[in-house]
Order: C-alpha cells, then sequence, then structure tokens
C-alpha cells in the first residue's frame, strides 16, 4: 500500500499512517487503505492489540480539505458514511486499538483517536476539532464519540470553538488516557499493547462490548454484563487462567 504501512509483532499489530507530506491526510485513498489495514488486522487471529500512529510531525491533521471542497451535499454524506465505516469497524472491532497520537490530530485525526479504545499521546500531540472554521462539522463520528466519553460540555466546547487543546489539558479533560515524552511514544505504545494482548482475548472482547453499550442499555446493562460474565467464566480461557494462577505461571489463553 502507498500511504498505510502494516506491521506485526507476534500478538501486537501496527497500522501506521504514512503521507507526511500532507499530514497524513485522510484522502479518500488513505481512507481506503486504512480500512483494508484494519479489516487484516481483526481478521489475523495471532493479533490481540493493533496500534495506530503517524508518521513525522503529524497523527492525522484531518481530512483532505481540497477534496471536501469539490464535494456536494449527496458526496458529503456518503463521504461521511465512509468515514464512519472505518472507523466503527475500530470501535466495534473485538480487539483492543490504541492511539499513539504523535503530533496534529485534527478533525478526522482527533475522531480516529477517539474510535480506538485508549489514546498515548506524545507530549506535543495537538488535538481540534476546527471543521467549523470552514463553515462545516465533523462527519467521522466527533459530535457522538466526544459526546460519550468527555460529556457534552466539552464536546460542544471543542466542536463548537474548534479550539486546539495539547497533550496535557487532553488528559485533564478524560480525552487521553496517557501523556509521554515524545521519543518514548512507540515503545510506550507497544509496551501497553503487550500488557493488553497476554490478557485473555475473550476476556477483552466481551469487557470492550459492555463498557462500548453501556449508554445505549440503560439499567439493562448489568443484566447484560452479568451475562457476559457467565460467557468468560464458561470458556476455556479461564479454565486455563485460573489453572496458571495456581501454577504460578503465565496462561496460555486462547480466546474460546
Amino acid at each position: 500500500m502507498r500511504f498505510v504501512e502494516v506491521e506485526k509483532r507476534d500478538n501486537i499489530g501496527i497500522i501506521r499512517i504514512n503521507r507526511p507530506d500532507k499530514l497524513n491526510a485522510l484522502a479518500p485513498e488513505v481512507l481506503e487503505e486504512l480500512e483494508i489495514a484494519v479489516d487484516d488486522m481483526n481478521d489475523d487471529p495471532q493479533v490481540r492489540a493493533i496500534i495506530i500512529t503517524g508518521t513525522g510531525k503529524a497523527f492525522v491533521a484531518g481530512a483532505d480539505i481540497k477534496y471536501i471542497g469539490t464535494l456536494d451535499e449527496e458526496e458529503g454524506y456518503r463521504m461521511a458514511q465512509f468515514g464512519q465505516r472505518v472507523f466503527s469497524k475500530i470501535e466495534n472491532s473485538p480487539k483492543v486499538y490504541i492511539a499513539a497520537v504523535n503530533g496534529y490530530a485534527l478533525g478526522g485525526g482527533s475522531e480516529l483517536a477517539l474510535a480506538c479504545d485508549i489514546i498515548v499521546a506524545s507530549e506535543n500531540a495537538i488535538f481540534g476539532q476546527p471543521e467549523v472554521d470552514l463553515g462545516i462539522m465533523p462527519g467521522w463520528g466527533a459530535t457522538q464519540r466526544m459526546t460519550r466519553k468527555l460529556g457534552q460540555g466539552w464536546a460542544k466546547y471543542l466542536i463548537l470553538t474548534g479550539e486546539r487543546i495539547g497533550a496535557q489539558k487532553a488528559y485533564e479533560i478524560g480525552m487521553v488516557q496517557k501523556v509521554v515524552n515524545h521519543d518514548n511514544l512507540m515503545d510506550e505504545a507497544i509496551n501497553l499493547a503487550q500488557i493488553l494482548a497476554s490478557k485473555g482475548p475473550l476476556a477483552l472482547a466481551l469487557s470492550k462490548e459492555a463498557i462500548n453499550r453501556a449508554f445505549q442499555l440503560g439499567d439493562f446493562g448489568f443484566e447484560y454484563e452479568a451475562r457476559l460474565f457467565g460467557r468468560t467464566v464458561g470458556s476455556e480461557d479461564k479454565n486455563e487462567g485460573v489453572k496458571a494462577f495456581f501454577e504460578k505461571r503465565k496462561p496460555n489463553f486462547k480466546g474460546r
């Protein structure tokens, strides 16, 4: 692929968006390659945790503004659907996605990070939803994911003002889970991915599913959690985990 690099290390996958001359902007051809990479990671039974990052001084500096300028209403609608489909494959994957935000995460870049399960940010990272400055609004999920993760107040403030915030501020409001030294970003992300990959895949997948549906299910969420808990208790992974605990060794989980 021209714009997206894929690497696999044991149980870890790395997706690197490599279009530094355009700040890794998600033009349609880049988004197409990203979808291929995500599908590949999701379909690989050996991969349990995936890191998404960018090359150069940007994670992803939004969508391709020049391309957006050529679209009419119907084409804009289809573009939004395309990006939402790709990002939903990340959010709804049974595997854990880590956004290693190395620089600018603006517009679609911020939305891509929000679709991931955990955000680890370089101290140099900058987040923002500047779409309003172009007379448009976010279309790849920010109005929904940012509201769910940060609450209406911060979602409205960031989306309606278009203000950019640094990594530390993003951490303070709960958007980012960890801020690290820029030079150590990938080491930190890989270490986290290795920790996650060592856990029971079924337990991770079902925990993620329950968390994702928490706002949708209301009080039924407790019943849903109980049923998913039962599935994990009845699994081979549980038997292996308990056995390994008493044998004082690392478990060999199979995801079933």
